[in-house]
């Protein structure tokens, strides 16, 4: 028997729309049937398929999963949509605009049985994929720390939301991920500096369920580029470059010094440094390979949408700090499906 190939669609083609109309359009066992975008295609971005104004009609076409990449503040309202007519999704992240807004998605697809999947695209990323395998395996010891710095110029594309629910959720989404704990508390500073009515830089420190700090700069208003995150723990420091897909091992060091200055000193010594060798594929890709597998049934690591949920109520109780300049708990969640990474000593 042939395998059969699954109808796609795609909502929006903005810039990140075009990338997935791209990966839709080479994906094995998978024909990208159809684009909703009310401005059209004037520069051929979809790859052939047909471009229509309405979500009615790119329904029209018999889809057996979307993928919807257009502005944060309609994701709920095509999300819905695409529920009610019984099609499986993959909502780019932030999952909604506002958590209430992110649960009712989440009931949504959960009440109507439908596969759906979150956009965080960071988690497919070959250095975090490696990271999260070492600290699972306990090559770090107790954790410590994470920090996370992603940075660059002002994106003009964006207009609905500011930072901390457009790129400071990827780093929230991939710090729970990578240590398989929630967010316990956090702290939070913004501000506003390009004249929009969003915050354009965030200053994030919390604490994780299980106790390690963490730490994120969040900004647009650096010429700038970066995407870091550096864990540190009991054996070392792992540092991931996510524009490189690059891993990078500090291991405390294990000889003494002779230096007078520095033998007192109690803590951790600089030992060898590994640059670990990773097959890199584009995260892209792969969110695309697993989504698929997903909807035809298949057992598929995706982003789930109790997951995005979770990662929008952290954005947002990030915001609230920085309102009321103050410490703000939050409650446990639900069940994440993250692996815990139970075994570090």
């Amino acid at each position: 028997m042939s395998k059969r190939t699954l109808r796609a669609g795609l909502v929006g083609l903005g810039a990140m729309g075009r990338n997935h109309a791209r990966v839709l359009s080479s994906l094995d066992g998978v024909e990208l049937v159809g684009v909703m975008d009310p401005a059209g295609d004037s520069a051929g971005a979809a790859r052939g398929a047909p471009v229509v104004a309405t979500l009615p009609e790119l329904l029209a076409l018999g889809l057996d999963y979307a993928v919807v990449a257009c502005p944060t503040a309609l994701h709920e309202e095509v999300g819905l949509g695409l529920a009610g007519a019984g099609v499986c999704a993959l909502i780019e992240k932030p999952l909604a605009h506002t958590a209430a807004a992110a649960r009712r998605l989440a009931d949504a697809f959960d009440a109507a049985g439908l596969v759906a999947g979150v956009g965080h695209i960071e988690r497919f990323n070959p250095a975090l994929q490696s990271l999260r395998s070492r600290l699972e395996a306990g090559e770090l010891g107790e954790l410590f720390q994470v920090v996370t710095r992603r940075q660059g110029p002002f994106p003009r594309r964006i207009a609905d939301v500011g930072v901390v629910k457009d790129l400071a959720t990827h780093d929230i989404d991939l710090t729970s991920w990578v240590t398989g704990c929630d967010y316990a508390s956090v702290t939070a500073r913004t501000v506003c500096k390009s004249g929009r009515p969003h915050e354009d830089m965030v200053a994030v420190v919390g604490e994780l369920s299980d106790g390690t700090m963490v730490s994120h700069l969040v900004n647009w208003l650096s010429p700038l580029k970066e995407r870091f995150t550096a864990v540190t723990g009991q054996r070392g420091c792992f540092i991931a470059d996510t524009l490189t897909a690059d891993l990078t091992f500090h291991a405390n060091g294990a000889l003494d010094t002779e230096w007078e200055a520095l033998s007192a000193f109690r803590g951790a010594a600089e030992g060898d440094m590994v640059r670990y060798a990773i097959l890199k594929r584009e995260p892209l890709f792969v969110e695309h390979e697993r989504f698929r597998d997903a909807v035809e049934g298949k057992d598929a690591d995706i982003v789930t949408l109790d997951q995005g949920l979770r990662t929008v109520e952290v954005a947002e109780a990030v915001l609230d700090s920085a309102r009321r300049k103050t410490s703000l708990p939050l409650q446990s969640s639900h069940p994440r499906n993250l692996t815990t990474v139970a075994q570090r000593s």
